[in-house]
Order: C-alpha cells, then structure tokens, then sequence
C-alpha cells in the first residue's frame, strides 16, 4: 500500500493535538483575566503593561527642545507682527512722522498752555496764543539761516576757492609727496563722475518737487495735530484708554502720564543742551573769524536733537568750512572747542538737566538712532531716541505694577481669617434695594 495515507494521518494527529493544547491556553488567558476584572477583584489591581505600547510623543521629546520649540514660535509670532506694524509704519510714513512731531512739540509747548491757564485764560485762547507764538519762532529761525546763508554764499564761495588754492599749495609742499599730475587727475575725475552722473542729478532734482510738496503736507499735519494736542489731550488720552482691554486699563492709565513726563523732560532737557551748545560754539566760531557764524550755530542747535550722531555731524561741518575759509590752525582751534563743548555736555550738561528720568545707555542710543536712520531717514533719528526713553519708562511702570498686583493677590488669603465661610448673602430682587446700596440713586 501507499506511504501517503500514514503521512496525512500522522500530520493530522499532529494538528488536532496543536489544537487542543491552543484551547487550553486560551482557557487559562480567560479565567485569568476572569479572576482580574470580575465583581470580586481587588479594585487596587492595576493590570499588567503592555509592552507593545509606545510612548507619549511629548514625553519623548527632550525638555530642552520643547522649550526651545516653544519659544521659537512665539518668536515667530513677534517677529511677524514686528514686520506687519513697520509695513504698515511704512505705508503712512508721512502721517506718523508729522503725529510724532507734534508730539514732541506738544511736549514743549504745553508748560506754556498751562502756566497761560493759571492766569486766567481760557483754554482755547491760551492753546491758539501757544501755538502762534512757536509757529512763528520757528518759522523765524528757518528764515534766519535761510537769510544768512544766501547773504554770506558768495562770500563763501570765494573763501572756498582760496581755501582750495591753499589746501593744493598744501599738499605740494606736504612730506606726502602729491604731485600737481595727481591732483590735476583727482580734479579730473571729480568732473567726469560729476558728467556721468548727470542724470541721476537731473532725477533728483525732479523728484525734490514731490519731496517739498510732501515736505509741506507733513508740515501742515504737524500744525493741526499740534493745536488738537494742545487743546484737548487729556480727552484724546482717555479716548485711546478706551481701547485697551478692561484688565490692562488700569496699568496703562498709570503708564501714560509717566511716559508724558519722560517724554516732557527729554524734549525740554534737549532744547536746553541744544542752545547752550549753540550759543558756545558759536562764540567760538565767531571769534576765531569762521565765517556764516550764526548759520552754523543754528544747525548746531538742530542737529543736537539728534544725539551722537547729530553732534560729530554738526561739529565736522564746522570745522569743514575752517579748513577751507581760515585754513589748518583755525580748524584744529575750532575741533577743540567743539570737543570741549561736547564733552562738557555729555558729562555735566546732560546729567544734570536731563536726569535719570530719561537716562539711556549710549548703545541703545546709537542703536536706536540707526534703526531709526535706516527706517525713515532724519525723522526717524530725531524721534527714535525720545520713543526708546519713552517706552523705557512705560515698560518699567508696568513691570512695577504687575508685580505690586501679584503682591496684593498674595497678601488677600493670608489676610483672611480662619473658620467657616461667611453665609452667602440673601438675594434681593429687582427693585427693592436698600438704602446706602451702590445704586446711581443712592450714590
């Protein structure tokens, strides 16, 4: 007979033996799980790990690259915003450069509006006879260098030219050993880039029309939001707490007279340190027979508003025009009292009238002062030190303020005495209060 049939007999034997032996295991995996989760298990038993299970993602994440994670993104969010705020700044540039300068006027201005108050006058005379008086004290100091420089321009042309002459035989003479070809070269070189350039002059002179209709716009913006400020900035500034959430009101109500002192005593303080420098190195530049003195010195007292910067820039014009009016010695005399000046600003002047209200670090200062620069040109340096003073001051009240609140929250439960709570008051319906409630009537 075949082999074939015992084979297939042997493997079933072999299966069915495999089967029962299953079954019996199962048997016992479901009277154990019986005996765990039944009615008369212990309620304490926790069933076995799995350990096919995987872990909670977060969980596997280092700490150290979950915190960065998360304050990567938050950084994303600032930053994002940051660029969103600066493409709208951009856009209306002319508008918030003529409402920020208006408010460093106002912040000068308005000692004048109030001591005019104290005496009697009515807040719109006293508003309307402020601003026509700065406007036209302005007005005359921009006409008075205006005037100076066109009377003294040919005069200064001149003086130029021999300055040039002086400066050549100069650098003949000089151990640098320049000679005439060389600078015959340079001289040349001047005129052809000033020749290639021609029409990029041409566009530039083109486009000054826009920038002076421009110029004016900003200028009429400044006037109309300065006699609003004047007139009625405590209702605007309670107009803009308005918009702030409730829970934030009451901090930003106590930040903004804070900030509007700072803001106050830098524009004062700056006025103050920007004439006397005016007035000191002025007599210097008089006396040493430099000449359009006085022009000098009003651009001296407007460049002072922009700090460091503003100063080197103003003092190497002086000494610019000494070099080629009176020659060598009389520039190295005026670069002396330029730094003895500014030295004496910075380290006396400064401190003194200015104070810690609106004390910077000088890196802040020039890093503000670039950004500002970059952004939106001589506006933006002129404002970027005042914003970075002002915001200073605000951060650092709201910084006290969250604190001091945290401090009051800490103090309510241990103050509060131990034992039961007080019953609940009962419920009063509507229209039957009782006398001394907080209702309008009563109050």
């Amino acid at each position: 007979m075949s082999r074939v049939p015992g084979w297939l007999g042997r493997l079933g034997a072999g299966l069915t033996e495999m089967g029962e032996r299953l079954d019996e295991r199962r048997a016992e995996v479901e009277n154990d799980h019986t005996d765990h989760t039944g009615p008369e298990a212990d309620v304490d038993a926790q069933p076995l790990p799995d350990a096919t299970a995987r872990p909670d993602p977060a969980q596997a994440v280092p700490w150290g690259v979950r915190v960065a994670a998360e304050a990567g993104w938050r950084v994303l969010v600032l930053a994002g915003t940051v660029w969103v705020l600066m493409r709208a700044i951009s856009a209306i540039q002319l508008v918030v450069l003529a409402f920020v300068t208006a408010l460093l006027i106002t912040a000068l201005l308005q000692p004048t509006v109030a001591w005019l108050r104290r005496y009697g006058l009515p807040r719109g005379p006293a508003t309307a006879l402020t601003a026509v008086l700065g406007f036209i004290i302005m007005g005359l100091i921009g006409w008075f260098v205006t005037w100076q420089v066109m009377e003294n321009i040919d005069t200064l042309s001149s003086q130029i030219q021999d300055g040039i002459d002086q400066l050549r035989k100069w650098l003949l003479n000089s151990p640098f050993h320049v000679t005439d070809k060389q600078i015959n070269q340079i001289a040349k070189n001047l005129r052809e880039a000033i020749g290639a350039n021609t029409d990029q002059i041409t566009s530039a002179g083109l486009q000054g029309v826009t920038v002076i209709v421009e110029a004016l716009t900003g200028i009429l913006l400044t006037i109309f939001s300065t006699l609003f400020l004047l007139y009625d900035g405590r209702r605007i500034w309670e107009w803009t707490l308005k918009l702030v959430p409730a829970a934030a009101r009451p901090g930003v109500a106590g930040a903004g007279p804070r900030a509007w002192r700072t803001l106050t005593a830098y524009v004062r303080g700056t006025v103050v340190v920007a004439l006397i420098d005016a007035i000191f190195i002025g007599l210097g530049i008089y006396f040493l027979n430099v000449p359009m003195a006085v022009p000098l010195a009003v651009f001296i007292f407007l460049f002072a508003f922009v700090p460091l910067v503003g100063a080197v820039v103003s003092g190497a014009l002086a000494v610019v025009v000494a070099l080629v009016t009176q020659g060598v010695f009389t520039a190295v005399m005026v670069l002396a009292v330029v730094l003895a000046v500014q030295q004496i600003e910075g380290h006396v002047l400064q401190p003194f009238i200015l104070g810690r209200a609106v004390r910077v670090h000088p890196l802040a200062v020039v890093l503000s002062v670039a950004a500002g620069g970059l952004i939106a040109g001589i506006g933006g340096a002129v404002v970027a030190v005042p914003l970075v003073a002002v915001t200073n001051t605000a951060v650092g009240y709201l910084r006290a303020y969250a604190r001091e609140q945290e401090r009051r929250q800490a103090r309510v439960p241990e103050a509060a005495p131990a034992g039961p709570a007080p019953p609940e008051p009962a419920t009063v319906p509507s229209g039957a209060g009782s006398p001394g409630s907080g209702s309008p009537e009563s109050s």
